[in-house]
């Protein structure tokens, strides 16, 4: 418990509750970058947040009605800029200063730079905790409204990144089918801030431990029909449906919610198919489809070309390994071969991080980064124009 120093604090108590979250002693830590995350640098990557004097709160904290894809409470999100540590880590923890409200929570997430791209955003309660070192972090800060239209304030995060004990990572490489149904909704703001566009290419899922910063495909999905004729690389950039705490392609042992049902199963599946918490999401609501992916217009028509909603077989491509390319001007054609004469098999939305194999020689491409004929093989088989990848990370990238 952190005391009130002033009448104005005390006063502020009648109300609320400072607390502390995860105080560690500096002799625990050992040798650890330490440091304090500025709360007051909201900026066009952050969510519904706003800074005063009192610290980070909801911006709007009021309910905001919206379809069943999305939250039920206003929610908000502030994206801290990344920091490079000083030595390698494998472990990060945050002491928050929080003054709570009733029914409305704060959260700090952390998320780690390696070879291989971003890991997921990882809980900071107790630590977030890396299977292998990191050598730059980011956090942000989460809020969440009450029913009643309530804010937490938070007041400082302190950040101790150092050395602890690694952890199993998740298997590389997961694929699942699931549902998916089409979010439509043109001139909303997703979770991570973009107005949604008429045909636009970007999926939701129903966990924010999966959700790229804006303009940005750190973390990015295969999406494609079940007959593997279509394919879409699309980035994360909204929450649901459905749920919010729903990571349901993670192991039991990391999954935020819903531990008791099978790796690869949605929630709201489950609800649906089998009654599963009495046929209700984690808001209360009757779930009234099984959907485990929300897909953007663009996405929906345009990549996979559905006609309604269907079962996907959705890779989630932060938990594979290899290069990655970042589509830097998109949606770019995925193609069968290594020219613009062979079939188109999908397409490659703008920021997608795509899974590099090997790449070949083939057609040259006048592009907005180069005129080149490297075409790259992705790990579906397909091709697409290196003339339109902005850079690649995680690797060098072989000749096939």
């Amino acid at each position: 418990m952190i005391h009130p120093r002033t009448a104005v604090l005390a006063v502020l108590l009648a109300t609320a509750l400072v607390v502390a979250i995860h105080p560690h002693s500096a002799s625990s830590a050992g040798r650890a970058d330490r440091w304090s995350a500025n709360l007051s640098a909201v900026d066009a990557d952050d969510v519904n947040v706003r800074y005063t004097r009192a610290g980070l709160r909801l911006a709007d904290a009021r309910p905001p009605g919206v379809p069943a894809r999305r939250s039920a409470v206003a929610e908000g999100m502030l994206v801290t800029t990344p920091r490079t540590l000083s030595r390698p880590a494998t472990r990060v923890r945050a002491q928050a200063t929080i003054v709570a409200r009733p029914g409305a929570t704060a959260a700090v997430h952390i998320r780690g730079w390696r070879t291989a791209g971003w890991t997921e955003w990882r809980d900071a309660a107790p630590a977030a905790v890396f299977d292998r070192p990191v050598s730059r972090v980011q956090a942000r800060v989460v809020l969440t409204g009450s029913p009643a239209g309530a804010s937490t304030e938070v007041r400082t995060v302190r950040l101790t990144a150092d050395t602890g004990v690694a952890v199993a990572a998740a298997t590389p490489g997961l694929t699942y089918r699931v549902y998916a149904t089409r979010i439509g909704l043109v001139g909303e703001v997703t979770a991570n801030g973009h107005t949604v566009r008429a045909r636009d290419h970007f999926v939701a899922l129903p966990s924010r431990r999966g959700l790229s910063p804006r303009g940005t495909g750190d973390y990015t999905v295969r999406v494609c029909t079940v007959t593997g004729s279509r394919c879409e690389y699309a980035p994360v950039w909204d929450v649901g449906p459905w749920n919010t705490r729903d990571d349901y392609w993670n192991l039991s042992a990391v999954r935020e919610n819903w531990k008791a049902l099978p790796q690869g199963r949605p929630q709201a599946q489950a609800a649906y198919q089998n009654g599963y918490n009495s046929g209700r999401d984690q808001f209360g609501r009757v779930v009234l489809n099984p959907a485990g992916i929300d897909l953007a217009d663009g996405t929906f028509w345009d990549g996979l070309q559905l006609p309604t909603n269907s079962w996907v077989d959705v890779a989630y491509l932060w938990t594979g390994t290899g290069p990655r390319g970042v589509v830097g001007d998109g949606p770019l054609t995925v193609r069968a071969g290594p020219g613009t004469g062979y079939q188109p098999r999908g397409l490659a939305a703008q920021y997608a991080n795509v899974p590099i194999q090997c790449y070949v020689t083939g057609q040259t491409i006048a592009g907005p980064y180069r005129t080149t004929n490297r075409w790259n093989r992705l790990a579906g088989g397909q091709f697409v124009s290196h003339a339109y990848i902005s850079t690649v990370w995680g690797g060098s990238v072989p000749l096939c």
